[in-house]
């Protein structure tokens, strides 16, 4: 293990967790981009389209295509937003609430399964990591960004 960098491990390990969920999504005819999509749509209030993007970390280019896709499949529906008339809500259809539940579900069961087989430390110690490596990434703390700068 010592190795193995931390960011191969990420990397190995998220691709192992979407193969894992476009597996399941698959038997019901869905990704996981769209499961996940799903879970970022306030199911009562509905979600502003502008919003998604950035809460999902999605570029907005394949955002597009899975809202498309979505809009196609009946699980969502895009209505003018009454506060901004230049912006659209995105809100689920009676489908894709329930679309939502069995993501929802999906992600709950992996959550409980981690928990059942990993400690209360361990998950901790997982937590503040990743929150570590998100705040230095996110402040440019690891790459200076002028050695990167063309001259």
């Amino acid at each position: 293990m010592k190795d193995k960098t931390i960011d191969y491990l990420l990397r190995t390990t998220w691709l192992a967790v979407n193969k894992m969920y476009n597996e399941e999504a698959a038997q019901f005819d869905t990704t996981m981009a769209t499961g996940f999509t799903l879970l970022s749509i306030d199911p009562e209030e509905g979600t502003p389209s502008t919003s998604l993007g950035p809460k999902m970390g999605m570029e907005a280019t394949s955002l597009s295509r899975t809202l498309k896709t979505m809009e196609e499949k009946g699980l969502i529906i895009r209505k003018p937003n009454p506060e901004d008339g230049r912006g659209v809500l995105i809100y689920l259809t009676d489908f894709g609430k329930e679309k939502r539940n069995f993501s929802r579900d999906r992600v709950l069961t992996f959550n409980e399964a981690i928990r059942n087989n990993v400690s209360t430390e361990e998950l901790l110690g997982f937590y503040k990591v990743t929150e570590v490596i998100n705040h230095m990434i996110s402040n440019k703390k690891i790459y200076n960004q002028k050695e990167h700068t063309l001259k």
